[in-house]
């Protein structure tokens, strides 16, 4: 079994008209074993901008922690908020450093940009990005999450179907993944502010 899913977890992020969401699950396991049912994998690192941490759950603590000291040193010399796509370059940049002795982290970026249009990316545990206009997917059941976003996603919605959209992605992959699930969590992102929604999933 690879260390990138020694811990579970799924995560999907979606644009739509002028907003974004990100959604996660909860569950921290040791594999087969289920430790915890309320893991944070998603964050919000300013009004506009969440980053989504999927892998080793040590890692994403500590990387989390190390993105926050880099967001304030920025917010400091630049006297303003870190867009996302600058956000993007800084966490590739900050994977790539680590090649050699990696943080085991597959993150997703999503946001608002200055003309508060989504911007959605995603990067393997060195740094390598790509960007989507539409979905971008990672965790241990990306295979389930890409048949479901395919399947349910449509251009241009509104928060509350992204909303929707997102949840039922979620809910139906982490079904057929056993070491993801136990419920989600989904933020939706706006020019008038965040949404948090919990999702109540199976628990078996």
């Amino acid at each position: 079994m690879s260390i990138l899913s020694y811990n579970g977890g799924a995560m999907v992020a979606m644009a739509g008209k002028d907003c974004v969401g990100i959604a996660a699950d909860r569950r921290l396991g040791v594999q087969l074993t289920t430790l915890a049912t309320d893991f944070q994998k998603v964050f919000q690192l300013n009004d506009k901008l969440f980053v989504g941490l999927a892998g080793l759950a040590t890692d994403v603590q500590t990387l989390h922690q190390e993105l926050q000291f880099r967001l304030g040193l920025y917010k400091l010399k630049e006297e303003r908020e870190m867009t996302p796509q600058v956000f993007s370059h800084l966490l590739s940049q900050l994977l790539y450093e680590k090649r050699f002795g990696p943080y085991f982290i597959e993150p997703i970026v999503a946001g608002l940009d200055a003309k508060g249009k989504p911007f959605l990316s995603g990067m393997d545990l060195i740094g390598a990005t790509m960007t989507a206009e539409d979905f971008v997917v990672s965790g241990t059941c990306t295979g389930n999450l890409h048949g479901m976003c395919e399947s349910l996603y449509k251009p241009d919605m509104d928060p509350d179907t992204l909303f929707e959209t997102l949840a039922q992605s979620l809910l139906s992959a982490v079904d057929r993944d056993a070491i993801s699930g136990w419920g989600g969590v989904v933020h939706i992102i706006t020019k008038d502010g965040v949404t948090t929604k919990e999702l109540k999933g199976r628990q078996d």
